[in-house]
């Protein structure tokens, strides 16, 4: 019975007549409990036949045996079914599965190319990767033979990194390729050579950090020139300092700094040859090699380019500054005395936490790193890159660039190791079939990422960025390619094969 209907029913007993005997209420509500019996039996009844139904249907249907049907078409094997396993290329088996594939570092940050394994965009940038927790070292070690086009890559990012508020600074451009670069960014190209008239003062104050008391200033400022003097010295004598020539560069300096405003090399150099007179006499013989050694960037092969005060500012507000060292490539322990020189001359700048975010290039690393001198700074800054924004790319040819590092088991070889464990980004171009091992060994590749690596086309790198990889082709606008392109003395047009619209 409805529940409508209930409750009229129960209000109409209820609800008696004025007037109404006790036996004629007790006569209704009798009547109205009999309805409502009557209404549940009937609901119950047809329940029950609806399920009697049902059993019998289901009794009178016929079902399949859980072994299959008996016969000799039954399919069935004494053992279980093993199928053989199917080997097929990536391409072919997308269409059987087509939506597995890497998902990719994101959205965030510079476009390089296209995942050649994916087909979509692949974007890369070191503090966006940090910041979400995708890797814990921002520095990149980028390797690749001649004509790869790892130079272009290396370009590509720093350049593209500028509009997102970073700038560059390359450290030593020992073949000019970044100078049409910084002019293209609006950076900055400082030039040294034989007969120009730049010059740099390693000894300069450099670009005060704010925040500074001017005690703890002059404390760093003293320390830095000990340190550059100290290793110009051991980078011209190839050897370490005893602890004496030390001892002879601290009180030259001191020196110099307490009789002139502005200290230049010659006059560390005069101070350490001619030591004023009551000093013991000792001292300054224990220095005269030191001194000697200082004396190539006064009247040597380097007289000209760091021996007098600066004719340039080193200003960090500019988007790109790089030091062209192109005009004294020829001679390797050149390279590195200009190189430690120039670093100094810029560290001030690039260890201010306040500089906001930096990229710092080392092309041509092989040169720097077979300088003990030269390899310290180096990695000093890499362990330290964190804490100031930095990320420095360290660019070379081959991997086993770094097992000609020093001897065996030597300090050298070991912060050589260290420059490579400090970055997780590795991007490795075309190598050549002798180097397969050295690198996979070196990367921790697996087998068909080796097998990759002779095969990669111009402008295709794998990327290990920790432990996830990526074959990258990069593209490049034709703007870019005019201005990046490093054979056009080799050839009268760019390579045009590289010419990609992003």
């Amino acid at each position: 019975m409805p529940d409508r209907e209930k409750k009229t029913l129960h209000a109409s007993v209820l609800i008696a007549p004025t007037g109404e005997s006790r036996a004629s209420r007790n006569a209704r509500r009798k009547a109205a409990a009999r309805i409502h019996t009557d209404a549940a039996a009937e609901r119950k009844a047809q329940t029950d036949a609806r399920l009697t139904a049902e059993r019998a249907e289901a009794r009178q249907t016929t079902y399949l045996p859980a072994s299959g049907e008996p016969g000799p078409r039954m399919l069935r094997t004494p053992r279980r079914l093993h199928l053989p396993r199917h080997q097929d290329t990536s391409a072919t088996l997308g269409g059987g599965y087509p939506f597995l594939a890497e998902a990719g570092l994101g959205s965030e940050g510079v476009f390089v190319g296209q995942d050649l394994y994916s087909g979509g965009s692949f974007v890369y940038d070191p503090w966006v990767l940090y910041q979400h927790g995708i890797i814990t070292a921002p520095n990149v070690v980028l390797a690749g033979i001649v004509g790869a086009g790892k130079s272009s890559l290396a370009k590509s990012l720093y350049t593209r990194s500028i509009p997102f508020g970073r700038r560059v600074y390359v450290a030593a451009d020992p073949k000019g390729e970044h100078t049409a670069v910084a002019e293209a960014v609006g950076g900055k190209a400082i030039i040294l050579g034989h007969g120009l008239r730049t010059r740099l003062n390693p000894l300069d104050e450099g670009h005060r950090i704010a925040g500074l008391s001017e005690a703890e200033w002059a404390a760093q400022v003293a320390s830095r020139r000990r340190d550059l003097v100290g290793a110009l010295a051991e980078t011209v004598l190839d050897r370490p300092l005893s602890p004496l020539e030390h001892t002879a560069i601290d009180l030259a300096l001191t020196a110099t700094i307490r009789t002139a405003d502005v200290p230049i090399l010659p006059m560390i150099v005069d101070r350490i040859l001619n030591p004023d007179r009551g000093e013991d006499d000792r001292l300054a013989d224990d220095g005269r090699l030191v001194g000697h050694a200082l004396r190539r960037l006064v009247a040597g092969d380097l007289m000209g380019l760091f021996d007098g005060p600066s004719t340039v500012k080193f200003d960090p507000s500019l988007p790109m500054i790089s030091l062209d060292l192109s005009r004294v490539a020829e001679n390797s322990a050149l390279i590195s005395v200009l190189m430690t020189c120039s670093s100094a001359w810029m560290e001030s700048a690039l260890l201010d936490p306040n500089g906001g975010q930096r990229w710092v290039i080392y092309d041509e690393a092989w040169r720097l790193m077979s300088h003990p001198a030269l390899l310290r700074r180096m990695d000093a800054q890499w362990r330290l890159s964190r804490h100031y924004g930095i990320s420095n790319m360290l660019i070379f040819h081959k991997l086993s660039d770094l097992d000609n590092v020093g001897d065996q088991g030597s300090a050298m070889r070991a912060l050589a190791s260290s420059l490579l464990a400090n970055a997780e980004t590795r991007i490795v171009y075309r190598q050549e079939s002798d180097q397969l091992g050295i690198t996979a060994e070196a990367l921790g590749l697996t087998g068909t990422e080796q097998a990759l690596l002779p095969n990669l086309g111009t402008g295709q790198g794998l990327w290990r960025i920790k432990d996830r990889s990526f074959v990258v082709q990069h593209q490049l606008h034709p703007d870019e390619l005019r201005i990046f392109d490093t054979t056009a003395r080799m050839s009268n047009n760019p390579r045009e094969f590289t010419i990609r619209e992003p």
